[in-house]
């Protein structure tokens, strides 16, 4: 296992292998430990990260689009010699992998969208912009996202889980993860969906409540090329709590591709 940081000081962990590299990206607030059942599931090259602002990667600029994030990982596959990639996307993840599969189609081996929001109902819009503001008022991250996360059942048996991921929450340097979080509240799913030529997966769990499964529905109407999967009993972190279900499902999807 590799672990590094690229010249324009991105960390990431890499287990290197012989087939066409995986490259998970996390989510806001999060960093590249949630994909720990992950990283060693897989028989191809498999690389996670911090996204700019997040974990042990910094964030050095305050005029932010999701073009600097896709050029974080053109960056990465370029310096890590990575012709084509499997690139896997989670929650804000996703929306930086449709960003990148836009602009550098050519790069992938195929593309899974997991947990993606996609046309937004009023009511849904609202939900998130008043979660915003309350967050830029309070200028901290609760507990409250682990039940949208999570079941309540696997709360209650995994309780090391729970403050893994609380404690990945409450270290974020808040200045930061307003930008980013920014991004995510008043994404216009705006995308020139039609340049994403690769076999896409979208993918999302059917209790989760942000991206749900008529979102992933609608998206994959969207994107040519595309099947859906909804996980059942899975939330937003699925991959987590139905990580088997998940890493099978993406498994079946890179070998098809």
């Amino acid at each position: 296992m590799i672990h590094a940081t690229d010249s324009k000081g991105t960390f990431y962990i890499l287990n290197k292998k012989d087939r066409t590299p995986i490259i998970f990206i996390h989510g806001v607030g999060l960093d590249h430990s949630i994909w720990d059942p992950q990283i060693n599931e897989f028989d191809n090259t498999v690389l996670i990260y911090d996204i700019l602002g997040h974990g042990k990667t910094p964030l050095n600029k305050n005029d932010l689009g999701f073009d600097d994030f896709s050029d974080q990982i053109l960056n990465l596959m370029d310096e890590l010699k990575f012709n084509k990639v499997h690139l896997v996307g989670f929650s804000i993840g996703s929306l930086i992998a449709r960003n990148f599969a836009t602009r550098f189609n050519d790069r992938l081996a195929s593309l899974t969208l997991l947990c993606s929001i996609f046309n937004r109902s009023d009511k849904e819009q609202k939900i998130v912009n008043d979660r915003f503001e309350q967050t830029k008022k309070d200028h901290k991250l609760t507990k409250d996202a682990l039940k949208r996360w999570f079941t309540e059942d696997y709360l209650n048996k995994n309780p090391g889980i729970s403050d893994k991921i609380f404690n990945i929450l409450q270290n974020n340097n808040m200045s930061n993860f307003i930008k980013i979080y920014s991004l995510f509240v008043k994404h216009q799913d705006n995308e020139k969906f039609e340049n994403i030529k690769t076999k896409t997966l979208v993918i999302t769990g059917e209790g989760d409540v942000g991206s749900t499964p008529e979102m992933s529905i609608n998206l994959g109407k969207k994107i040519k090329n595309s099947v859906v999967k909804i996980i059942p009993k899975g939330k937003h972190l699925c991959s987590i709590e139905c990580s088997d279900d998940v890493n099978n499902t993406i498994k079946d999807h890179i070998q098809n591709a």
